[in-house]
């Protein structure tokens, strides 16, 4: 059976420390102004924005890249096929040679914000490039996002957010595989998914 490889955030656990995002943006050696994770709250869209009202209010962290969906709505409007499902591991991936930049992926992902376009040559404000050398160069006018740290994966490490979480709030593995800690966690806790009424079966679960 081919894997489906999937993130669980134990929402409990996650205190939006930002290390996730820091640790995907130097790894994947991220332009400036560009960013595959963010940690968001479900109060609000500014960052750490409270649910309710003053003094009975409550603030729960929902970091949100790419949810690497099962039935993508990305693959499906893609006019090139640079945005397609790896059939081993279940990964959406980004061809940014075949990209041609009308960004049709971005208008039929349901989830805002999880891709970005680089209107100009990619900058970097230290002027060099950081992170893993596996990474492949960013360009002008294409469409990127999380890639799931896939140079990783080649190697058998898990993703540098999950791998670098302080609070141990992410876990990666096989959702096919029912063994795995991420399988049997999401067998035996509540959880939920982004716009599950979408029908895109995300590979992203929110533990509860």
């Amino acid at each position: 059976m081919a894997k489906r490889y999937g993130i669980a955030i134990d929402t409990r656990l996650c205190c939006g420390c930002n290390s996730c995002v820091v640790a995907c943006k130097m790894e994947n050696n991220l332009p400036e102004g560009n960013f595959w994770n963010r940690a968001l709250t479900e109060g609000g869209e500014s960052i750490d924005t409270y649910a309710g009202t003053y003094g009975t209010g409550s603030k729960r962290y929902l970091t949100v890249s790419c949810q690497h969906c099962e039935n993508p709505a990305c693959t499906r409007v893609c006019p090139v096929s640079a945005t397609y499902k790896d059939a081993e591991t279940g990964v959406v991936h980004q061809d940014y040679d075949k990209c041609i930049g009308c960004r049709m992926c971005m208008a039929a992902c349901p989830y805002t914000g999880v891709r970005q376009f680089n209107w100009e040559e990619p900058h970097y404000p230290l002027g060099i490039s950081t992170g893993a050398a596996e990474v492949v160069p960013h360009q002008k006018h294409v469409v990127e996002k999380c890639t799931m740290c896939d140079h990783r994966l080649a190697v058998g490490e898990d993703p540098l957010c999950v791998a670098t979480c302080p609070a141990y709030a992410r876990f990666f593995g096989d959702l096919n595989d029912p063994s795995s800690e991420i399988a049997r966690l999401i067998a035996s806790r509540r959880y939920k998914q982004l716009l599950p009424e979408r029908g895109t079966r995300p590979s992203v679960y929110y533990l509860v």
